[in-house]
């Protein structure tokens, strides 16, 4: 199965500038990201940013694509790629974030497989059962509910589902085993990510800064898989940076 990984990297972060370049074990971030796109199998890599810095670390291993200033989610400056790199419109595209240093490889190539298995959706994402009930009211992990068929039906910041006997009154406590966190690994045809962009952006993305929910407002399918190999947790700050680093070094 042929696909194409789009790594979308910024510089600008508010929590943590730079975050693309920041060194993990004698590499960059963004280093890390390729290495597991390349193991898992795609049959090319290309790094977008619009940050020269980036680029001038990432050509040294990676195609990389200059990309505007003005986009406001990864799949917009996926979009770009796609049109100046004359991408073909059945080309499956995977959009790896380049915060994800440790991405399994597995869960690559099962995103893309689930998209190429269920072309009646637009879309394809993994998640993974949550397992520490601090987890189900963080914010910063995002939860998703999907119907029998494994397609989403929601993606929230939020507590979801709900479970009213245990948070309508205090002390609020929560079953992990009833929730999963979406992992931020996307499929779509290049035709579909055209589409996605010409797209007004929607008041839910807005409201949950959540790209995804762009393509639940305007009715479009998305197959959700629980992963094959459990993921590590994104780096958003340099103390989830150093914790990681801790983590790995513990276990080394």
């Amino acid at each position: 199965m042929d696909f194409t990984v789009v790594i979308p990297a910024r510089y600008q972060s508010s929590r943590f500038p730079g975050k693309p370049l920041a060194n993990i074990q004698g590499k960059p971030m963004v280093q890390h990201v390729v290495d597991r796109a390349n193991e898992a199998g795609a049959s090319k890599v290309i790094v977008a940013t619009d940050d020269e810095r980036i680029a001038s670390v990432a050509a040294q291993f990676a195609t990389v694509v200059m990309t505007a200033t003005t986009h406001t989610s990864g799949t917009e400056r996926i979009a770009e790629v796609i049109q100046t790199q004359q991408i073909a419109d059945d080309t499956i595209i995977v959009n790896v974030q380049g915060d994800e240093p440790f991405v399994p490889a597995d869960n690559i190539r099962q995103v893309a497989a689930n998209l190429a298995a269920n072309p009646a959706m637009q879309m394809a994402t993994l998640c993974t059962p949550i397992a520490h009930e601090d987890d189900v009211f963080n914010p910063n992990i995002v939860k998703v509910v999907f119907s029998a068929s494994g397609k989403a039906l929601y993606f929230s910041r939020s507590v979801l589902p709900f479970a009213r006997e245990t948070m309508m009154q205090p002390p609020v406590s929560a079953d992990p085993g009833l929730y999963y966190r979406h992992i931020g690994l996307y499929a779509y045809s290049a035709s579909y990510v055209n589409q996605y962009v010409s797209y007004e952006p929607s008041a839910l993305e807005q409201i949950e800064s959540l790209e995804q929910l762009r393509a639940l407002w305007y009715d479009d399918a998305i197959h959700i898989e629980e992963a094959l190999s459990e993921p590590p947790v994104g780096i958003d700050t340099p103390d989830d940076l150093t914790n990681l680093l801790a983590s790995l070094a513990a276990d080394n």
